[in-house]
């Protein structure tokens, strides 16, 4: 065998190897501690691959600026305008709502392929009238925009119902 034939080779095992780790669910990574601490979601992630609405209140968050998104308006009251977020988000591919209070959604997004996991939260914040949302990837250093994707995707329907 030359040197480009083993090259591929390995290559090709390699792959195989990722795909076989993320069907079996090894690429989910650990399920962070999530919720609203004094008013706050957590903070951004110190890579780039998760958005805040509350980017701006930590100022030594690296990615802040990369971070930033929009807070949602109310629709309705806080628990209509959360429970319509809900239904729009289980609605999407992979989401599964994990946790659903009359001011708080927290839900889990795995892609299909490697079964990569995301976690968006939403928070209704009574002395700002406002929904915020954090989404950010459990694993990996970049999300090549996919969480800031789908809020906004997210943001696009509620608005439009």
């Amino acid at each position: 065998m030359n040197t480009l034939t083993i090259i591929l080779a390995v290559v090709v095992a390699l792959l195989v190897l990722v795909v076989i780790a993320g069907r079996a669910g090894l690429l989910r990574g650990r399920t962070p501690q999530l919720g609203v601490r004094d008013g706050r979601l957590k903070p951004p992630k110190r890579t780039p691959n998760s958005v805040s609405s509350q980017a701006a209140l930590y100022p030594d968050a690296p990615q802040r600026h990369y971070a930033a998104i929009e807070p949602f308006p109310l629709s309705a009251d806080a628990v209509q305008s959360l429970d319509r977020l809900r239904s729009i988000v289980a609605a999407l591919p992979g989401a599964q709502i994990v946790e659903f209070r009359p001011d708080y959604l927290y839900a889990q997004f795995t892609s299909r392929g490697l079964r990569f996991v995301d976690d968006t939260e939403f928070w209704f914040s009574p002395g700002e009238n406002l929904i915020h949302v954090r989404s950010a990837a459990r694993l990996g250093r970049r999300d090549f925009h996919v969480n800031r994707k789908r809020v906004e995707t997210i943001r696009a329907t509620y608005v439009q119902s």
